[in-house]
């Protein structure tokens, strides 16, 4: 029962990470079978921290913060090596759909507890497998919850250096637990892991300008806003201009140049990895290239990689990657 709850446990995860991560399904494709399902597992894991978080939102700070303990409690379990294994048969008649409940004052606590019971056992079922193999800390984890549970109270960044602790712990912190299930010799490789998850996070910002600002988030440094002149409501508008453009081109040349750190470390991975996070890296890099090719139009078009274009890159790619 036990290898049964776990092979659907990872099977879920490459499931979760297949509807909502193309790219990075893509290129995790590449990856020997064990670093694969532990990596579905991280990003499933990220994934259902967040939908919770997003769903817990109606509920106020108190049912959000609830919401996240209930999470890092069952999570400290799996490390603690005190979690039970559920019967996946349970598991798998739970709907889908029947996941999340809108959060009511009423019902804050049932709420709060079926948001997590549903999913996410099948995703620390996974998680306690593979901390049999790959040591990661628990602050990791822990670190990525504390950074989704940002997005609920602050929607404005005053300086590159407030933006970057968002960013660092939404994905940097992605990429040192990625480095631990890729193998690495070196521990500098975590500082190149670390600019890896900035460069991406910084691309998502770029690419999602428009759609974030109608949501009143405004991810873009206000100092950087300022440096321009470019004001938040010509970014609620869609309104271009060469004032807005100059500050794409800034924001664009920040990221290139994590990305370009990043790659430094790539050939301190071990070689069964190179080739996955050398074409992570160079495939959500050329969203930049699109914003560039829309004339920094991020408003009209959701700039991205064809399924095509990834597959006319990889070539390329896998014979670089081998010479590292």
């Amino acid at each position: 029962m036990r290898q049964i709850a776990v092979e659907k446990a990872y099977e879920h995860c490459r499931r979760v990470t297949c509807t909502h991560a193309k790219s990075f399904y893509f290129c995790a494709h590449f990856l020997p079978r064990e670093k694969r399902r532990a990596i579905f597992a991280v990003y499933a894991l990220c994934r259902s921290v967040d939908d919770t978080i997003d769903l817990a939102e109606a509920g106020g700070e108190e049912v959000r913060l609830q919401a996240i303990g209930i999470w890092q409690n069952r999570l400290r379990d799996v490390f603690a090596g005190q979690d039970s294994f559920v019967e996946l048969s349970i598991a798998n008649e739970r709907k889908p759909e029947s996941n999340f409940h809108l959060v009511t004052h009423q019902d804050t606590t049932d709420v709060v507890n079926q948001s997590y019971t549903d999913d996410c056992e099948l995703i620390l079922i996974a998680w306690r497998d593979l901390l049999r193999v790959y040591k990661i800390p628990l602050e990791l984890p822990l670190e990525i919850m504390r950074g989704v549970l940002m997005d609920t109270h602050t929607n404005r960044y005053e300086s590159w250096d407030e933006l970057r602790v968002y960013c660092y712990r939404v994905a940097s912190v992605v990429g040192l637990i990625s480095a631990e299930i890729f193998g690495y010799t070196r521990p500098e490789t975590l500082r190149y892991a670390e600019s890896l998850g900035l460069a991406m996070q910084l691309t998502n910002i770029l690419r999602d300008v428009g759609e974030d600002a109608l949501m009143n988030r405004i991810y873009l440094p206000q100092e950087d806003l300022r440096r321009f002149g470019v004001a938040e409501n010509e970014l609620r508008a869609g309104a271009m201009s060469e004032r807005f453009r100059g500050l794409m081109k800034f924001e664009i040349e920040r990221a290139r140049e994590f990305y370009r750190e990043a790659e430094r470390g790539i050939p301190l991975l071990e070689a069964d990895t190179r080739f996955t996070v050398l074409l992570a890296a160079r495939l959500y890099a050329r969203i930049l290239d699109q914003i560039e090719r829309q004339n920094y139009n991020v408003f009209l078009n959701r700039a991205h990689l064809s399924f095509a274009g990834k597959l006319r890159a990889t070539p390329r790619i896998w014979r670089e990657a081998r010479s590292m």
